[in-house]
């Protein structure tokens, strides 16, 4: 079978999936108002997918050996079309939460599955190329989300952004059974139940993602279900572990991890994607609540960002088989570091070039990230052990976008309380500032008519949503440089990384 046939094949389900996972957000005040539903209740129907997908991902590698591989994308991917189908038919919100976990566990297996088969079907020396093309896809996927969500939400309704998974599951479930084979080592195989394993990955995987989900809403350990939630996960991932050391058929295999390149790439994985996340919730927040962009311009400013990550996959295709794959993923990691740092310098004045530029540096580094990042992380796994070791890959990614967007939420929450406090001090009568700037206020207030007590309240009511813009300025400024410097920190993990030997794969393989 020509291998970009299968290419197109197995990146139809990974693409609605990614979609999937951030078209839901634009239209949850549609969803929230059709089903009577207060907006806590209504994130349920995003924090419930995400919770069923962290949990599959990592045990997708275990039951494509149980069910056999082949066998196991059909079933996820009628089980995500067949839930889609119920959740845009959902009568009240209780049964949207339901199918949206069934959604979410036929969704989970889809990125790791496509990953894997991609990579076994290109060779070695052409894993750049198909590595970028399956980027695409990822990378396109929370561009394209929002856009298609809000444009389906106004135009016709919240129901059909469930509905339009519907032909497109249907066209994967035919092309997958036509085009897809499995190899002998994927076949479906007689596998003791590590049930013990099982039950830990998912209850501290599943109370995991809810930490981090409600965790700055609950204000975090100063709520009791936080507390708890976090002890079970903490608890239950280390007993998963011991588990997994010691059984004869893991769930996740875990010895992976000593091979060095898998580990380090791994780790710089899940801090990429902690950064990309974090400045992808951070930057239209800054430019909404802080410049006054509407959500269209805001868009404008973001939207370039998205094209110059598929210009540089593009690129970065061809260029992994030419070059060290090391010298470009040092690269792309610079200019992400770059990228933040020149984030950290935007202020309440910043001109929308000013702003635009850096985020096409941070998606264009993205993309010089990602590609020789898997090329490493997975050039020297065999391909007996691909499918748990993409599934370990997708997981960590997963965990890093969602660690990344509730570290930043409580930061910035927490730095703007530090800078308040801090200008405030500079707010007394003593000080020469204050007073220039009561006396202009009183002018002005006197001038339309205001005068004593009544001038001196409005004047300091400006003053003070003054020192309240200038804070979460100096909030967000802090923020960024701490991405910054994380970026940074990942530069001697590049250098742990080797590129594996393409001569010994093939024999391996």
């Amino acid at each position: 079978m020509n291998k970009w046939i299968v290419a197109i094949v197995v990146m139809v389900p990974t693409l609605i999936e990614v979609v999937d996972m951030s078209v839901v957000n634009v239209a949850l005040d549609h969803i929230r108002g059709s089903l009577s539903a207060g907006i806590d209740e209504a994130t349920w129907t995003i924090t419930t997918y995400l919770v069923s997908n962290a949990i599959i991902i990592p045990i997708t590698g275990w039951l494509s050996r149980l069910m056999g591989r082949k066998a196991y994308l059909l079933f996820s991917i009628a089980l995500f079309t067949v839930s889609s189908l119920f959740c845009g038919l959902a009568w009240n919100l209780e049964s949207l939460v339901v199918f949206r976990i069934f959604q979410g566990l036929g969704g989970g297996a889809l990125q790791p599955i496509s990953q894997s088969i991609l990579l076994e079907t290109f060779p070695p020396r052409q894993h750049g190329i198909a590595t970028a093309f399956f980027g695409l896809g990822i990378m396109f996927g929370p561009i394209i989300g929002p856009l298609l969500g809000g444009w389906i939400t106004d135009n016709w309704s919240w129901h059909w952004i469930f509905f339009i998974n519907v032909p497109i599951g249907i066209l994967s479930l035919i092309l997958t059974f036509l085009v897809i084979k499995d190899p002998p080592y994927m076949m479906r195989s007689r596998m003791k139940m590590d049930y013990f394993g099982l039950l830990f990955i998912v209850v501290g995987l599943g109370c995991l993602q809810l930490v981090l989900d409600k965790g700055e809403r609950e204000d975090w350990f100063a709520s009791n279900l936080i507390v708890w939630l976090s002890v079970i996960s903490v608890a239950s991932l280390a007993l998963f572990v011991l588990t997994e050391l010691r059984a004869e058929a893991p769930v996740v295999n875990l010895r992976i991890f000593k091979n060095a390149s898998f580990s380090a790439g791994n780790t710089i994985m899940f801090f990429v994607f902690f950064v990309m996340f974090s400045s992808i919730v951070l930057l239209p927040l800054y430019l909404q609540t802080l410049m006054g962009y509407t959500a269209s311009l805001a868009g404008i400013v973001l939207g370039p960002g998205g094209f110059a990550t598929v210009i540089a996959l593009m690129i970065c295709g061809p260029l992994v088989a030419k070059i060290n794959p090391k010298g470009i993923l040092l690269f792309g990691v610079l200019a992400v570091s770059l990228s933040t740092y020149l984030m950290s310098q935007f202020n309440l004045l910043a001109s929308f070039e000013a702003i635009m530029w850096p985020r096409i540096l941070l998606g264009f580094g993205m993309g010089f990230v990602f590609i020789p990042l898997v090329n490493l992380t997975l050039s020297t796994v065999r391909k007996e052990d691909m499918a748990n070791a993409t599934a370990i890959f997708n997981l960590l990614r997963n965990l890093g976008g969602s660690f990344g967007v509730a570290f930043v939420a409580t930061l910035l929450a927490r730095r703007a309380q530090f800078h308040q406090l801090r200008l405030v001090d500079h707010l007394t009568p003593f000080d020469l500032p204050y007073q220039l700037m009561l006396q202009k206020g009183r002018a002005l207030f006197g001038a339309q008519g205001l005068s004593g007590m009544l001038a001196d309240k409005g004047v300091l009511g400006l003053m003070y949503k003054n020192l309240i813009r200038e804070a979460t300025m100096l909030a967000y400024n802090d923020t960024f440089f701490v991405m910054s410097v994380m970026m940074l920190c990942l530069v001697p993990f590049v250098f742990i990384m080797r590129k594996g030997n393409e001569t010994k794969i093939a024999a391996v393989h």
